[in-house]
């Protein structure tokens, strides 16, 4: 009886619009109370139309009435709660099917807030208040609500299970530890616990720590995305002027043409009329002449025809030639021949340098740097085109093959003079450029250095081989031993002796590798370092050696 007057006073004694004890509570004119923010909030959103209502009952008011707090019922209030009145639980505190339910509510359940490992129950927040206030529950394990305390139960002794076995790795009783369990290595649980709480936390460091470095990646990774975007903007916008400029150009040549083609045309025409009046004037001339002469040949006095003779019959000596020498269609055509005949080699040069300019871009590699190849199908998928470049051939280098070859010879060349070309040192580079990750082959016959290099490097002087300058790096294949050098310092490199050797190229990377090929592949040097120009491939020939490029397969 008494619980059902004290849910009856709680109703009565409840806000209608938070349906819990009212707080600092406030009569409206209709005489019904609420809590004194409940109504504020609600009039607030009536603001806008000026009348105000009562949530229960509808009347209305205008304009807005002054709230003052009900002082009567709020001590009313005090003194009831004194008597055990409290607020009814909200809906959400009572327990749902997917909550844990207090093991102790006898109505409706209200949640669990802890469930005690010791009495293998869980409790809403009233029953769980003993756990806290009496000595009796003080080594009593409470833990979050779980569903699975049973789970504690050993299943053969019905104990709780406070023991783990290292040798099996399950959690058992104590009557278990010197049953079955007998002589297997046992702890206590908490014991177990502890030492696992470690691993724990060193796993939830190195997690941390992973979490750490994959955040500094993705902030990396963003920070390559922005770079990215800002460098093909700049590019697309540097590339836009320089096809703009490049267009202009060719528009100033043709207009530059036209113009000297209409120049000519203008002074050619011009002296051909000139000669054509001149031409014209003497046809009149003769015509006058010839009219003269047929007159005096009619006349009947014979000594007026033998005086007039002698002045009419001289003719004055013409000033052109009898015959002009007329090329039908063979004006201008030469001129057209020549613009036709730049057009092929700009066509030539765009379609060769497009490739270059193609592999360029398709060769951005902005992703971190991928793991060297470990098998030939690996390195094979880096494989690249390379062609050796006739402009940088010392003269006395022969190339052929379709310039995949390269042999020294005896005798020069008959190279035309070019600034790229090598003019002291046995040597070549590659028509192509080499970005991103690129791998080839060379076959060697003889003392040959397979190089790369900037295509800055120096053509003359003594100083400037393969390696001995901090503009290429060279491996030599002298006398049956392999070195490398770079910026004039030799290492010696041990491996075993093949006449093919294998180059792989991770430009980002900053990556330069040498193997000897044959059955199997041999990492004779690597290069760690920063490449800041594309590079080029280049081969050193000594006296009686060739290279060749090969076709990797």
């Amino acid at each position: 009886m008494a619980q059902q007057e004290n849910q009856l006073n709680r109703v009565k004694f409840c806000c209608s619009i938070c349906l819990d004890l009212l707080k600092d509570p406030v009569t409206i004119p209709c005489r019904h109370s609420y809590c004194m923010n409940c109504i504020k909030s609600f009039w607030d959103g009536e603001d806008q139309k000026g009348i105000y209502s009562c949530p229960q009952c509808r009347q209305t008011f205008t304009p807005r009435p002054v709230l003052v707090k009900n002082t009567m019922l709020a001590d009313l209030l005090e003194e009831l709660k004194k008597t055990g009145l409290q607020a009814a639980p909200a809906d959400h505190c009572y327990a749902g099917p997917e909550d844990v339910a207090c093991d102790f509510c006898s109505a409706r359940k209200l949640k669990a807030i802890k469930s005690c490992l010791f009495c293998l129950a869980s409790y809403c927040e009233k029953h769980l208040q003993p756990h806290y206030e009496s000595p009796t529950f003080k080594k009593h394990k409470l833990v979050e609500p779980s569903k699975n305390l049973q789970e504690n139960i050993c299943s053969c002794h019905d104990e709780v299970m406070k023991m783990f076995c290292r040798t099996d790795q399950k959690c058992i009783c104590y009557l278990c530890s010197v049953d079955e369990h007998k002589g297997h290595d046992t702890v206590s649980a908490a014991a177990e616990r502890t030492e696992r709480q470690r691993e724990l936390e060193v796993s939830r460091q190195e997690i941390q720590q992973r979490i750490q470095d994959r955040e500094k990646d993705v902030k990396l990774l963003q920070q390559e995305v922005e770079a990215i975007n800002h460098s093909a903007d700049k590019t697309v916008e540097d590339s836009e002027k320089i096809f703009t400029e490049l267009i202009r150009l060719i528009q100033k040549r043709s207009s530059d043409v036209k113009q000297q083609i209409r120049s000519q045309q203008e002074t050619e025409v011009s002296g051909v009329k000139e000669l054509q009046e001149k031409l014209e004037q003497e046809i009149t001339e003769l015509k006058r002449k010839d009219a003269e002469l047929k007159q005096l040949s009619h006349t009947e006095d014979h000594n007026q025809f033998l005086h007039n003779y002698p002045s009419l019959s001289a003719l004055s000596e013409s000033t052109h030639s009898s015959s002009i020498n007329i090329r039908p269609l063979r004006y201008f055509e030469d001129v057209t021949a020549a613009v036709s005949e730049l057009r092929d080699e700009l066509q030539d040069i765009l379609t060769d340098r497009w490739t270059n300019i193609s592999l360029t871009v398709t060769d951005v590699d902005v992703l971190l740097s991928q793991p060297e190849p470990k098998s030939r199908a690996g390195f094979l998928k880096y494989s690249c085109e390379i062609t050796l470049d006739p402009n940088t051939a010392h003269t006395q280098l022969l190339l052929s093959e379709g310039n995949k070859k390269v042999t020294r010879m005896d005798q020069h060349q008959s190279y035309s003079s070019h600034p790229d070309r090598f003019t002291r040192y046995y040597q070549v580079l590659s028509r192509e450029s080499l970005t991103g990750r690129c791998y080839w082959e060379v076959e060697m016959r003889g003392q040959v250095s397979v190089a790369v290099a900037y295509k800055t490097i120096s053509r003359g002087g003594v100083e400037f081989g393969f390696g001995n300058d901090d503009k290429s790096w060279a491996l030599y294949f002298c006398e049956n031993t392999y070195n490398f050098r770079y910026n004039s310092i030799i290492t010696s490199i041990s491996g075993p002796r093949s006449s093919r050797v294998g180059v792989y190229l991770d430009h980002r990377a900053g990556i330069l590798s040498f193997y000897s090929v044959s059955e199997t592949r041999t990492l004779l040097h690597r290069v760690q370092t920063t490449f800041t120009q594309p590079l080029y491939a280049g081969l050193w020939i000594d006296s009686g050696s060739s290279a060749e490029l090969c076709e990797v397969k």
